[in-house]
């Protein structure tokens, strides 16, 4: 087109030629500037998706910190580390985007993000880096070796957080060796350069996630390791007869001596016996007959307590080959008490004994109370059937006794009390029964106080009335002040006390 003399027409079309070439051109880029937008628009939202993910895995992670410390712990610190170093990061490369965009009024206007200007001035300085340019080289490289200095130079995601946090020199086509940063930043339009930044910042949440996830699945998998796992022996009972069959089942059961419970019910009552995510059972085998193991093992997940329950039961039997001696006159119950009774027979389910006696209630597997009314004797008979069919019934007699005479009381103690006088005044009269096997709630109504050489005063309640306070300042040391007819009754029952005795104050002012 530009050779040979040729006409004003031929000029003419050879001009509109190169203008349709340069427009074809200045689309074509407008087309990629348009496209590396449209690139940076789906990482920025890909980004905020992850990040949300991530948080959702932190928390979780710090939950089960929370709940399972001695597993967990460990791994919530190298997350929290991971997590700020990346934080810091990602608004460190927020701020740079925000910087190169500041002019542009129209932030979505790709077409008009062509220019080298800003990276080429804030980065670059002749054929050197600005400040700007060697701490921007800085973060990268500091970034990389702070997650490799909290995982390990070992960690499998070593060879992938140097690729992606790499700033080697790298090789052009040419075989030319050219410097990172000029490689990835010098010359590009603004846009190129954007969406070359956003790129890093999601290999950064994408590290986060990759780590995270390694870390949780790493734990995951060792507690599912067929290692943590027993043989566990189940039998249908535990104690036998000659010639039974010993029948149960093997199982596997999880060990793991880093799952600790939160807390454990056992039997009714709180139970702190832990050792290594075991609950060590350290119980006493009482009375004879089949006894219950049953409870409830708590453990935190995700801030909540989880219910385990558990049940197991066990045989207690006489020993061979001991000889058994017991007081005879001792087989005692007290009327109008409820006098604990065990009955149980060795090897025999709880179930299979049926008991019977006057005033006698099962509250529980081989526990009883007796609660004996009329009569000087109460007789408990025991029926129960044994493993083979065969029953086997007997007998056995309790002596009924009225609860024995309480006792008169001033600050607690029985008989004859020294105090001063200014002290009886105001303590109060109360009454109980000395080394009797149970514990009653003793409520005094009145008592009469005798003071030497005056009338003898009626008081109702357990203090001292005004006028019996004023025959008492008219003792001397050395009197003997007499509580007597002491009248009391036993709290929440309907039983009568015969009789309570008096209790002496010698004054000792």
């Amino acid at each position: 087109m530009a050779g040979g003399k040729m006409s004003g027409r031929q000029k003419m079309i050879n001009l509109m030629y190169l203008v349709f070439i340069a427009m074809l051109a200045m689309n074509m880029s407008k087309e990629v500037l348009s496209a590396f937008g449209f690139v940076n628009e789906k990482l920025t939202d890909s980004n905020i998706s992850t990040t949300e993910k991530n948080n959702q895995a932190y928390a979780n992670l710090a939950t089960k910190a929370s709940d399972q410390a001695a597993k967990f712990a460990d791994l919530n610190e190298k997350a929290l580390k991971i997590k700020t170093y990346s934080v810091a990061f990602y608004k460190y490369l927020e701020v740079l985007k925000d910087a190169m965009t500041a002019e542009i009024e129209d932030k979505e206007d790709y077409e008009a993000m062509d220019k080298a200007v800003f990276l080429d001035e804030y980065f670059f300085k002749g054929d050197t880096f600005t400040p700007e340019g060697e701490t921007f080289l800085a973060k990268i490289n500091g970034h990389r070796i702070s997650l490799l200095a909290v995982l390990g130079e070992n960690t499998p995601f070593a060879p992938v957080i140097a690729k992606r946090f790499s700033t080697t020199d790298e090789t052009n086509r040419d075989g030319k060796t050219i410097k990172w940063l000029d490689y990835r930043f010098k010359g590009f339009p603004l846009i190129a350069s954007l969406t070359n930044l956003t790129q890093l910042q999601s290999d950064i949440k994408n590290t986060e996630a990759d780590v995270i996830s390694s870390l949780l699945g790493g734990q995951m998998e060792s507690e599912v390791s067929m290692s943590n796992y027993s043989g566990l022996v189940k039998l249908d009972k535990n104690a036998f007869y000659p010639g039974d069959k010993v029948t149960g089942t093997v199982v596997l059961g999880r060990y793991d001596p880093n799952l600790k419970p939160s807390r454990v019910i056992l039997n009714g009552k709180k139970y702190d016996n832990f050792k290594d995510g075991n609950v060590v059972l350290d119980l006493r085998a009482n009375n004879v007959g089949e006894k219950d193991i049953n409870g409830t093992i708590y453990f935190m997940e995700n801030g909540e307590e989880v219910p385990v329950p558990f049940k197991s039961s066990y045989s207690v039997i006489s020993k061979p080959n001991s000889p058994v001696v017991s007081a005879d006159k001792m087989n005692v119950v007290y009327r109008g008490l409820p006098n604990p009774v065990s009955i149980s027979l060795p090897g025999v389910p709880d179930k299979d004994v049926m008991v019977s006696a006057p005033g006698l209630k099962k509250i529980g597997s081989g526990a009883y109370i007796m609660k004996p009314e009329a009569g000087d004797e109460v007789s408990i008979k025991v029926q129960a059937k044994l493993a083979d069919g065969s029953t086997v019934k007997t007998s056995t007699i309790f002596r009924v006794k009225d609860i024995p005479a309480a006792m008169g009381t001033v600050r607690g103690q029985y008989g004859t009390v020294r105090m001063p006088k200014s002290g009886l005044a105001n303590t109060p009269i109360g009454a109980g029964l000395p080394d009797f096997l149970f514990d009653l709630d003793l409520e005094v109504l009145s008592f009469k106080v005798k003071v030497p050489g005056q009338l003898a005063i009626i008081v109702k309640g357990t203090k001292l009335s005004a006028a019996a306070k004023k025959a008492l300042s008219k003792a001397r040391r050395g009197d003997m002040i007499n509580i007597f007819d002491i009248k009391a009754i036993i709290k929440n029952s309907s039983y009568k006390l015969k009789k309570v005795l008096p209790v002496n104050i010698e004054l000792t002012n």
